[in-house]
């Protein structure tokens, strides 16, 4: 099954990356390596997506928000990619930043939502190194952040 059927077998759509809101770009490419700066969790209306693990909000909605930012670093990584997620030939790691309280604990399962949906659609290619850390706060307030770095042909 190619990238394109398994997202379509899962009903996902892929956006255009979003304009960046600081002074930074949404990606560059080194080499064979394409470098994803750090996305945030958004609601559906494409505000964040906001709150503090622990606190306000649940492993199971983080999961849900990490699992939303796959889905948008998809869509940068296909604009990054020339249009073609097919040249992806490895994702190698991804970095998540989960807004937590200082008893949160479970950084490592609200990640889970973006790095299974990414081996899901990739594959044996989607298997990466993985980083999860807990932050006092992120931009506007979001509830998690991810970025990521991938391979290319």
């Amino acid at each position: 099954m190619t990238v394109y059927q398994k997202l379509e077998e899962l009903n996902i759509t892929l956006a255009p990356p979003a304009a960046p809101v600081a002074a930074y770009v949404m990606y560059v490419q080194t080499g064979n390596l394409v470098f994803l700066s750090g996305h945030i969790a958004k609601n559906p209306d494409g505000n964040p997506n906001v709150g503090q693990l622990g606190t306000n909000k649940t492993t199971a909605e983080g999961q849900a928000a990490a699992r939303a930012i796959a889905i948008d670093l998809m869509g940068t990584l296909q604009e990054a990619c020339g249009g073609d997620l097919t040249r992806v030939k490895r994702v190698v790691k991804l970095m998540s930043l989960v807004n937590s309280s200082a008893e949160f604990t479970e950084h490592h399962l609200v990640t889970n939502g973006a790095s299974e949906l990414i081996g899901e659609v990739f594959g044996d290619a989607g298997k990466h190194a993985r980083s999860a850390f807990g932050v006092a706060q992120i931009p506007r307030g979001a509830c998690v952040e991810i970025e990521m770095i991938v391979e290319i042909a």
